[in-house]
């Protein structure tokens, strides 16, 4: 072990050795991969120990990564009750988790050199761009403040807003801390919640017709899962809509497009269901179903029993979680701009136009192949994790689907079989989970910054569709 051991003067050889051997070898996926596995491997074996737990008791390892992936990922599928499983220390560990994982450490880590005043190079900065979703490394960290600024200020606003409703109830200690819990977990769209404090299990479902609860909630869904870009891009431009890019342009409307069609479904075929509104007032309805469509986007917050929807509303959900929110932002999925680039590649097909276009601008070939290898991926992980856990624990195919999907775009919706599976489909879940946080974001993107293209060009030959 002599040859690890720094000479006099020499202090850093170990850090420098580990640098120059592992970490400079990474490509920015495999750091951002690397980075991510640390905190949900140093969190889960925290978790386990008995402090962590309201019964302390050690928890099965496996149980607590699961726990931890959901986390970090803003997926928000659980095992337990997050507020009677877990001791107070436990829940305070799994929201660390989940604004590290809501903000990335990439953020984190970039604003503490930048606050100590350290140099950030050219791979920081590179590596941050993959991290943000951010398509230059120009302005990285300019953007890494206003991402930081920004989660400070809406989940201090959303703090203090939900306090309306938890302190009434609950006390100022207990109260401010359910609010500051539930505003970083929406914020971060985690859907995890502490609301088994009033019923184990019951999510936002035991005050679905809450207002002062909700619409913070609701708030925070939207402004974490429409992403720091186009917020920057409406604080840049202001009311200039012409100004805005492409991008933002793209995301506001199906956003908007998304939340329209969620609603009109509700309104038709939930609000006379007997399992899920029927019982509720006009006001309950609106709430619980504007909750419904905007959780079923970005987080896991429940307002009616999932399970009880009817089909069409599951499918439904099922399609707005596969898409999920925007690029840059806390919300995961194929993101909406993969989904607008997909439709009008349909489009553009149709109508034999030779580009991809949107409010005038060409969209580049690489971008379009981009988004067919990120939606195929993401499709076949499904179909193939879904034949597996049917095929091991013989559940039926729609809730399956419905929980993959769930897992992963980090929606956390559940049609309550996530206590059910095996060992073996936890272990599914859960890299299903951990690629759906890191493949949205980075990889396929580094894996074409990583190769080099072709220069030759194989003959052509024509191939039957």
């Amino acid at each position: 072990m002599g040859i690890f051991k720094p000479k006099d003067g020499d202090e850093g050889a170990i850090p420098r050795f580990i640098e120059h051997s592992i970490l400079k070898k990474m490509s920015f996926t495999q750091f951002l991969m690397f980075g991510y596995s640390v905190v949900i491997l140093v969190g889960a074996v925290i978790l386990c120990l008995p402090i962590s737990c309201s019964e302390r008791h050690y928890t099965p390892l496996h149980h607590c990564v699961f726990t931890t992936t959901s986390a970090l990922s803003g997926t928000g599928l659980t095992l337990y009750d997050t507020y009677s499983y877990w001791s107070l220390f436990g829940q305070i560990i799994i929201l660390i988790i989940i604004q590290i994982g809501g903000i990335g450490f990439m953020s984190i880590g970039l604003f503490a050199l930048s606050f100590m005043g350290k140099k950030i190079g050219l791979k920081q900065r590179a590596t941050m761009r993959e991290s943000i979703g951010s398509v230059s490394s120009g302005g990285v960290v300019k953007m890494t403040r206003f991402i930081l600024k920004g989660t400070a200020l809406f989940e201090s606003i959303g703090t203090v807003l939900l306090c309306f409703w938890f302190v009434p109830r609950m006390g100022w200690g207990m109260g401010i801390y359910f609010a500051l819990f539930h505003s970083i977990s929406a914020f971060c769209t985690a859907g995890m919640d502490l609301m088994g404090y009033f019923e184990p299990g019951s999510s936002l479902i035991t005050a679905n017709d809450s207002v002062l609860l909700n619409l913070p909630i609701i708030a925070l869904l939207i402004i974490g899962g429409i992403g720091f870009f186009t917020w920057s891009d409406i604080v840049t431009h202001k009311q200039h809509v012409k100004k805005y890019s492409a991008q933002t342009k793209i995301i506001l409307v199906v956003t908007v497009l998304f939340y329209l069609l969620g609603m009109l479904d509700m309104g038709l075929l939930e609000w006379r269901n007997p399992e899920t509104m029927k019982d509720m007032g006009v006001g309950g309805k609106i709430v619980a179903s504007s909750m419904l469509v905007t959780s079923g986007r970005d987080a896991g917050f429940a307002s009616v029993n999932v399970a009880g929807l009817r089909q069409t509303s599951i499918m439904l959900l099922i399609c707005f979680m596969f898409i999920g929110g925007s690029p840059g932002s806390t919300a995961c999925g194929i993101k909406v701009t993969t989904f607008a680039v997909m439709m009008m590649t349909i489009s553009t097909v149709f109508r034999k136009k030779k580009s991809v276009e949107f409010f005038g601008r060409r969209v580049d070939d690489t971008t379009v192949r981009n988004a067919c290898c990120i939606t195929t991926l993401y499709l076949t992980l499904v179909i193939v994790s879904a034949m597996i856990i049917t095929g091991v624990d013989g559940l039926e195919l729609t809730p399956v689907v419905f929980e993959l999907v769930s897992a992963i775009s980090s929606t956390g919706l559940s049609m309550g079989i996530t206590t059910s599976l095996s060992d073996l489909s936890i272990f599914i879940v859960i890299v299903i989970m951990f690629f759906g946080r890191i493949g949205g974001i980075s990889f396929i993107v580094s894996l074409h910054n990583n190769y080099a293209s072709n220069k030759s060009q194989l003959p052509e030959e024509k191939i039957m569709l």
